[in-house]
This record gives structure tokens, C-alpha cells and sequence, in this order.
């Protein structure tokens, strides 16, 4: 038996829906100063209903070598990360002119 996806009503193998989403998104990575002149990486946009943040964060951290957290709908990563999680989110599927870097 094929598994129906209920968004869109697809079979699961062929089911696009994940695509549209991220196409849809719009990402801000950003940096920013914390406490004692600490560097932050925030990256803000990423649809948490579709994304475990906690995953994403999870593997994003992995890729970057580097401490951080997912809070509040966003990823926040220690130093400034901000060219390697450019790149992380290319990789993931995010296209290229919905990322914004600051």
C-alpha cells in the first residue's frame, strides 16, 4: 500500500511538498555581539513547523564545528559561522536567493 501525503495528496516518494516550503521561506543569517564582545551567528526564517529546529540546529553545529542552540523559531551558533552555515543551508535545499547574509 503507497503512503498518501495529506498536504497535497501525492504519494509520499513523489510528494513535493517539503521543496515548496523551503522555496518559500525567507532566511536571515546574521551576526551579532552578545556579552563580553561574544560573536553569535543568529539564523532567523526557517519554518519550524515543517523543520525539527533541534535537528537542523543539531546538524548545523556538526558542520560547523562550533556550540549553539535552537530558541524561539531560531538557530543561534557560537563565533561568527556565518559563511559555513551559507553554505550548510545551500546543501540542505534552501536556494541560494532566499538567504540573506548580514
Amino acid at each position: 500500500m503507497v503512503d498518501i501525503c495529506p498536504v497535497c495528496g501525492l504519494p509520499k516518494y513523489i510528494c513535493v511538498c517539503g521543496e515548496i516550503s523551503k522555496e518559500q521561506q525567507k532566511i536571515k543569517i546574521r551576526l551579532e555581539t552578545r556579552k563580553f564582545r561574544k560573536a553569535m551567528t543568529l539564523i532567523e526564517g526557517i519554518d519550524d513547523k515543517n523543520v525539527d529546529l533541534g535537528r537542523l540546529a543539531q546538524k548545523m553545529k556538526a558542520h560547523c564545528a562550533c556550540g549553539g542552540t535552537a530558541k524561539n523559531g531560531q538557530i543561534m551558533l557560537q563565533g561568527d559561522q556565518r559563511e559555513k552555515a551559507y553554505q550548510f543551508l545551500i546543501q540542505m535545499g534552501y536556494p541560494k536567493e532566499n538567504i540573506e547574509v548580514q
